[in-house]
């Protein structure tokens, strides 16, 4: 993870300087009044969750009525419902909400559907583990355009996706959710909203997606503010990101002079073209635009935002300003890139908006199954070593552990001694003549690496007399660390819901109460 968001989180002033005076840790006590377009807003929001039971005040649609203030998280539409840390952000915002609510000020959790990214390979695949290796499902039929995902219609392929997913996951609740959303004529946006509207029914999430005419029509005012604003915010965020760099951190989003915050929707293919900014010249002392080949004025884009206000998308970086606009969001949950984000956003919150939305990361957990934890208990290994290793350096190191008492001792032993003879010759050396001291170091290090390599040949003669250990690292790497990489990061969300079942949302849910949890380890 990037020194920028571990600095963040653990409260570092220097990191803390760059989110705009916003405090993550008393997000309540600045809170905005509702939005003129609330009613509107609530209205859409009622459209779109249709399985929401409001049951008087208890209901969260009820409660944004009432004027509840909003927890907002979100991520791409993805194939299948996408990785684990999906719902764990889900889960995140919904406990900062009940939190809130229970001190005696009433708010709900929001999820918005990034529907507008067109970056297509992001959301077409899906892995799930299958036991010592990971089943990747891949949606092939690619757009011919880079154009808003969301908005894309499922074919028949999907069909077979998902007798794939149910081979691997067995049947569940989560299949039947998933079959239900994930159906040939769903555009991917609705597939995933009504899965994850399913998945977590019962915790009152609201879902949103935000790629409608009418909703671009109430975050217009950004949307102006980006085409009429845009060479003091593109100078803005140059600053920022140089004083980013200044301080030691990194720039998540690469921006160059006379870049924009916005695409334009082509009318004609639907693509999403990024608008470009064209330096002023004699013949156009203003500026002009440059969306692929067309070329606009400041005028006649802002004459499209008011016709066709879904013609105009924001980029990530104006998109949290966007959101904000529409909900006068109270906290918004991010992962590491989007907290990354939220450092450069900053400026363009308090020059279009005058605040800043204060903004916490997301509760991460790896998922232990039973059979996995027996595997660690058997093995005596910790996750954070787990962690540290790679499936082939773990079976070694299980090999190790099971090798015969006399081995181990033996090895230990020559080892020690090695190091012992090998201390006290480099001394002597080196008091003799500086030059003998290196040549002498170098023949060391040479006989120290024989000596591991006597210890790697050791461990793989056992991993060849005991097949079961070479297995056993690779469920264990399959399961908790999959390719080097964290579980959440890698590992399908609805496999866990099948063999767990929906309750295990609640679980995320009361584990992500804990503001300052760290990484945390879930035993099923």
């Amino acid at each position: 993870m990037s020194r920028l968001y571990l600095d963040y989180c653990s409260g570092v002033a220097a990191a803390r300087a760059f989110y705009g005076g916003s405090d993550p840790d008393s997000w309540r006590r600045a809170r905005v009044g509702r939005p003129a377009h609330w009613a509107k807003l609530v209205s859409i929001l009622e459209e779109q969750n249709p399985q929401v039971q409001n049951s008087g005040a208890a209901g969260p649609l009820e409660a944004m009525r009432r004027g509840a203030g909003t927890v907002l998280t979100g991520q791409q539409v993805t194939l299948f419902g996408g990785p684990l840390f999906t719902p764990l952000k889900a889960a995140t915002a919904l406990a900062r909400a009940r939190k809130a609510t229970a001190s005696g000020d009433p708010h709900v959790g929001i999820f918005w559907l990034a529907s507008e990214d067109h970056d297509f390979a992001e959301i077409q695949s899906v892995a799930f583990p299958a036991r010592r290796e990971l089943r990747t499902l891949k949606y092939e039929k690619a757009p011919a355009a880079a154009v808003p995902v969301g908005g894309l219609v499922l074919d028949e392929s999907v069909t077979t996706l998902l007798d794939q997913a149910g081979e691997l996951m067995g049947y569940s609740d989560a299949l039947e959710a998933l079959t239900e959303a994930y159906k040939p004529g769903h555009t991917w946006a609705q597939a995933f909203g009504d899965f994850y509207r399913k998945v977590f029914a019962a915790q009152g999430l609201l879902v949103f997606d935000a790629d409608s005419r009418a909703v671009h029509g109430l975050g217009a005012p950004v949307l102006q503010a980006g085409l009429e604003r845009a060479d003091e915010l593109n100078a803005a965020l140059l600053e920022r990101g140089a004083e980013l760099t200044a301080a030691g951190y990194h720039v998540q989003v690469a921006v160059a002079p006379h870049s924009s915050l916005l695409f334009l929707i082509d009318e004609k293919t639907g693509a999403r073209v990024g608008l470009k900014r064209v330096a002023p010249s004699a013949a156009e002392p203003d500026g002009v635009w440059q969306a692929g080949r067309e070329k606009y004025s400041t005028a006649e884009l802002v004459g499209i935002l008011a016709s066709q206000p879904e013609r105009i998308s924001p980029s990530a970086l104006l998109r949290p300003v966007f959101q904000d606009f529409l909900f006068g969001t109270s906290l918004t949950i991010g992962g590491p890139a989007e907290i990354a984000y939220f450092a450069q956003s900053a400026v363009l919150f308090e020059r279009i908006l005058g605040r800043m939305t204060a903004v916490q990361a997301r509760f991460s957990a790896t998922v232990v199954e039973p059979d996995i934890g027996e595997l660690l208990r058997r093995h005596e290994l910790p996750l954070e070593r787990v962690f540290s290793e790679t499936q082939d350096s773990l079976a070694q190191l299980l090999a190790a552990r099971a090798m015969p008492v006399e081995g181990k001792r033996k090895l230990a032993a020559a080892g020690t001694a090695l190091d012992a003879e090998l201390t006290d010759l480099l001394e002597w050396t080196n008091r003799l003549d500086p030059e003998l001291g290196r040549s002498a170091g170098t023949a060391a290090s040479k006989m120290r690496y024989q000596m591991n390599r006597l210890r790697r040949l050791a461990a793989n003669f056992q991993l060849q007399r005991e097949e079961s250990l070479g297995r056993h690292a690779a469920a264990i790497s399959t399961s908790l660390h999959p390719n080097g990489h964290l579980q959440e990061r890698v590992h399908g969300a609805a496999w866990y819901l099948a063999r767990h079942g929906f309750e295990l949302v609640e679980e995320f849910v009361a584990r992500a109460a804990d503001e300052c949890a760290g990484h945390t380890a879930i035993w099923m």
